[in-house]
């Protein structure tokens, strides 16, 4: 049977702090977040390891626990920040952040998703599940301190970054491929900066394809 409590001291201390996660509010978090209970009962046993667990959905998965930690890092997240958590799959992601954070809107196109982070976040006040999609954000519950896409985006559409509150951070996968990187895009006033953080791998979230170029 497996020792959840010591996999997870060991994916703390062997992929978060080994590589370069130092707040100890995230590790803290990740320490504590029984991972395992948002994922089907069979990849359960994979939870911990260093890879992108499957969710169940064809092409959803979870992020691996070091991409998470360290965009969540890069967000510089505060215990006053209100986040939209975009592409929350079964809510492992939003339950990290809402430890850290004042208020996350947890947002899934899926409705199976949906409905098993629902389920899984149940009790925590802290976190609401909406669903719509992704790409168009949640807009009613703008603006927002935090935008986390839990998954790359090979385009990031103008309308989420009009969804920050001003000093807000975007914080994603940017691009596809060996070539990807956690990216943050900062609003200051109207104008928006990005800065690349680390390279980093994802599969695209639904609606952040890049459109299909046609030659004539």
């Amino acid at each position: 049977m497996t020792d959840f409590a010591a996999a997870r001291r060991h994916m703390v201390d062997g992929q978060l702090r080994t590589t370069d996660v130092t707040d100890l509010r995230i590790l803290t978090a990740m320490d504590e977040e029984p991972r395992e209970r948002f994922l089907p009962p069979a990849f359960a046993g994979i939870a911990y390891l260093d890879m992108a667990p499957p969710t169940g959905v064809a092409g959803r998965n979870l992020l691996k626990p070091m991409v998470l930690a360290k965009m969540i890092q890069a967000a510089e997240v505060t215990n006053t920040d209100k986040v939209l958590d975009i592409g929350c799959a079964t809510g492992y992601g939003a339950a990290v952040l809402a430890r850290i954070a004042a208020q996350v809107v947890a947002l899934e196109q899926d409705q199976g998703l949906a409905q098993t982070a629902k389920t899984a976040l149940a009790g925590d006040a802290k976190v609401s599940v909406v669903t719509g999609p992704l790409a168009a954000g949640w807009p009613s519950g703008a603006p927002y301190d935090v935008i986390l896409l839990e998954g790359a985006a090979e385009v990031v559409p103008p309308a989420l970054l009009q969804q920050l509150a001003v000093g807000g951070r975007l914080v994603c996968v940017e691009g596809a491929g060996p070539g990807a990187k956690a990216t943050v895009y900062r609003r200051s006033g109207e104008d928006i900066g990005t800065r690349a953080v680390f390279d980093a791998a994802a599969g695209v979230l639904p609606g952040f394809e890049k459109p299909l170029e046609f030659a004539f």
